[in-house]
């Protein structure tokens, strides 16, 4: 009890510190209520989807709450907020600039969503997957830099939301979860060009025939949204004549997550349909071919002279 008398008169002897060990007490109650509905949340929601967009839409209501306690207690009115916003804004707009753009970005992904876990997604120069996004950073399964094509290289990127606002943003899938690939073939002068594009064409066809189906519904919705023209979403091929081959160019629609898979059975089974036309469809190469060793003629009169001349 004594204890406790000294304690209340300290505070009555300092109102100032009375008043920001209030203001602690209440900011850890809020926050340890808005833990609780997480727990509570992940432990009695099934579904993986609606349980992550739960618990972040908690994350950002707890600051907006954590936000209006502060305004409204330290002011001590809750009519002065414009004041409050005004002096607040003032006094931290440059030392906690990107903290701030932080937070506003997040929740400009939040409620115009930008783009949602499980994207691929490309931001300040750095492609991956979004596996996770906080109220200041966005984390992402890095694909690229050492590894070739769409491969994972290993390592999970911290992202400050705050990008959002500073550059462009490449969604993968988004709206459209497909995109468009091509390769190249080339083929030898001489070989039976309309068997090539035969093969090259069916092949392609028949293994992409499901990514084709489905684009077409989604292509339809992109189209019915935005101020875009249709587009052909079937394999198409192109034919360029260069010097030393005839170029084939294969472009078609491919799931964004299986681009490389794709190429590469296409590229497998495009090859195996060439050998087996004996010769009639012959993939080039930029090797030197020797055809002929030209002939020297050699007179031994002159070689008999010319070692005259030397002695």
């Amino acid at each position: 009890m004594k204890s406790l008398e000294l304690v209340k008169q300290w505070l009555e002897a300092h109102p100032s510190w009375a008043i920001f060990i209030k203001y602690i007490v209440l900011v850890l109650l809020v926050i340890g209520f808005i833990q609780f509905l997480r727990r509570f949340i992940r432990k009695n929601l099934p579904n993986s989807k609606v349980k992550y967009r739960s618990q972040k839409g908690i994350e950002v209501i707890g600051y907006l709450v954590l936000i209006i306690l502060t305004l409204s207690y330290f002011t001590g009115n809750i009519k002065d907020f414009t004041l409050a916003i005004g002096l607040l804004s003032a006094g931290v707009a440059i030392t906690l600039q990107e903290l701030i753009l932080s937070i506003a970005g997040s929740l400009y992904i939040f409620f115009v969503k930008v783009y949602k876990p499980g994207d691929r997604i490309e931001i300040n120069g750095i492609k991956g997957d979004v596996i996770d996004i906080d109220s200041i950073y966005t984390t992402m399964m890095e694909i690229g830099e050492w590894v070739s094509s769409d491969n994972y290289s290993g390592r999970i990127i911290k992202l400050s939301n705050a990008f959002v606002f500073k550059g462009p943003i490449y969604n993968y899938s988004m709206d459209f979860p497909f995109i468009w690939d091509e390769f190249n073939l080339p083929i030898r002068y001489g070989s039976d060009i309309e068997l090539a594009k035969d093969i090259i064409i069916k092949v392609a066809t028949e293994n992409l025939s499901e990514y084709v189906t489905n684009s077409i519904a989604k292509w339809k919705d992109v189209v019915d949204r935005y101020y875009i023209e249709d587009a052909k979403v079937e394999p198409t091929l192109a034919i360029t004549m260069t010097d030393n081959w005839i170029q084939f160019n294969l472009r078609y629609i491919v799931d964004y997550k299986k681009r490389r898979v794709t190429k590469h059975i296409l590229s497998e089974l495009i090859s195996k349909k060439f050998e087996e036309t004996n010769g009639q469809v012959v993939l080039a190469s930029s090797t030197v071919e020797i055809i002929r060793i030209p002939t020297i003629n050699i007179n031994e009169k002159d070689i008999t002279q010319r070692d005259n001349d030397i002695s």
